[in-house]
């Protein structure tokens, strides 16, 4: 009969992220943007994830303006099939 060793080192699939913690900031506010967009969807994917769901601010670093118009921009893409509603991969 042969064993099979367990190993003694725990394995992650991602390795946990030791980095140091930035300040976020909006970059709306930053770059002097007022208008979003909703006609530029290579813009609004950078605030979605890989299934197509909006990314929340403590992701994104949005402030509360600023995420209630990229939201309703993401929405109205959606509605313009702009976007996709649901996708598999996205990025």
């Amino acid at each position: 009969m042969s064993t099979t060793q367990i190993p003694n080192e725990v394995r992650f699939l991602n390795p946990p992220s030791v980095d140091l913690k930035r300040k976020k900031y909006c970059r709306f506010k930053k770059a002097g943007i007022k208008y979003v967009d909703y006609k530029d969807p290579e813009f609004l994917k950078k605030f979605l994830n890989e299934q197509g769901k909006i990314l929340p601010r403590r992701l994104t670093g949005n402030s509360l303006k600023f995420q209630h118009k990229v939201s309703q921009a993401v929405k109205r893409a959606r509605h313009l099939a702009l976007l996709p509603y649901v996708t598999d991969l996205l990025k």
